[in-house]
């Protein structure tokens, strides 16, 4: 980081600038935790900007956290939380491990417990960012037409290109997962679970009904595209899902229940569009049937996770294959599905959904 550019943190539509936060090592210890070395400084937001209680002992603030995020703000042996009470003249009350419930900040000075909560927002956006992705936004594209073109497709494939290089049954998509991701979540407690449940019922009355009509949208699965640029070693195939009529509202759709998720700090902006995809290969199901696309290369803070692969030609599957019809089918559903999990009909299990219809 640059001193003269350091990054900048949005937390609740406050900016901050960020201090490195260094790992300090100890022995003798069961669990690697982060110590929190250094400090966050307010970048000019008003003092008024949380809401702080004034008490007859002094100023009273309360954060709402996950427990599993718990640890990161009291630290090894107590030190990070030691830290920033020290250093803003404060008290810092966490739940125990396990028990959900509020972080409370207390102090005599106003500023010093503005100054705590602003640390602590921090350190809980920047853990958070580290958690692996727990559920995703989506549409399930496994009807019976839909499946059945899949299984067509999968044969074809394995029947004209099966001697190209890397190309074999194992690394086709399970047809009872298909599906178009519009969103990775991180949800760390059934609260969270429940507020984008909300999320989606607000979407749903602010500009879905008006963009679906309140009817399913007819779509058709058709025709593949590889992800990477070297179509003789390609890791993701997808294949391309589009409006019927030819209109532009299922994008638009997308775009806009994205960008309502990513202004609330659900999902994490990494793309202003949504690439409507549907995989259908994918090499890393090779080694790992329950591998998930190519989300499962990276954490949600976008750090690269090694897992080896082996690619395939994909020249002759998309010579032959460029229109290939799946089917059509009605989108009616937007849910939070649930990674590695599956539910009776062997799809991913869904945490809650809105219809359209």
């Amino acid at each position: 980081m640059e001193v003269l550019r350091p990054q900048l943190v949005r937390i609740e539509g406050r900016n901050y600038r960020k201090n490195p936060i260094q790992e300090k090592s100890y022995q003798h210890e069961e669990e690697e935790e982060d110590f929190y070395q250094g400090s966050m400084e307010d970048a000019g937001e008003p003092c008024d900007a949380y809401d702080v209680e004034q008490t007859p002992q002094g100023f009273r603030c309360t954060v709402r956290a996950p427990s599993l995020l718990y640890k990161h703000i009291v630290g090894k042996r107590g030190d990070t939380r030691k830290k920033i009470e020290l250093e803003t003249k404060t008290s810092i009350s966490i739940p125990k491990p396990g028990q959900d419930g509020e972080i409370v900040i207390t102090g005599q000075y106003r500023n010093g417990v503005i100054s705590a909560r602003t640390r602590i927002d921090v350190l809980l956006d920047t853990f958070r960012r580290k958690q692996p992705f727990t559920h995703f936004l989506a549409f399930f594209l496994n009807e019976a037409e839909v499946q059945e073109g899949f299984l067509k497709f999968q044969q074809a494939v394995l029947e004209k290109c099966s001697t190209d290089h890397g190309v074999d049954s194992t690394i086709f998509q399970n047809p009872k997962k298909l599906h178009l991701t519009i969103g990775m979540l991180v949800l760390l407690s059934e609260e969270e679970i429940q507020q984008t449940c909300e999320m989606l019922q607000q979407c749903k009355e602010e500009f879905i009904n008006d963009i679906s009509g309140g009817k399913p949208l007819e779509v058709e699965m058709a025709g593949i595209e590889y992800m990477n640029d070297d179509p003789g070693m390609v890791d993701v195939l997808y294949a391309k899902v589009h409006m019927k009529d030819g209109s532009s509202r299922l994008q638009e759709l997308v775009d806009r229940v994205l960008e309502r998720f990513q202004a609330s700090g659900l999902i994490v902006k990494e793309w202003n569009s949504v690439k409507l995809h549907a995989t259908v290969m994918n090499t890393l199901f090779r080694k790992d049937p329950s591998a998930e696309g190519r989300y499962n290369l990276y954490t949600a803070d976008g750090k690269y996770i090694f897992k080896e692969r082996e690619s395939f030609d994909g020249r002759n599957i998309l010579k032959l294959f460029e229109n290939f019809y799946f089917g059509s089918l009605k989108l009616n559903s937007i849910h939070i599905s649930q990674r590695f999990t599956v539910d009776s009909f062997g799809n991913y299990a869904s945490c809650g959904q809105i219809d359209f219809s």
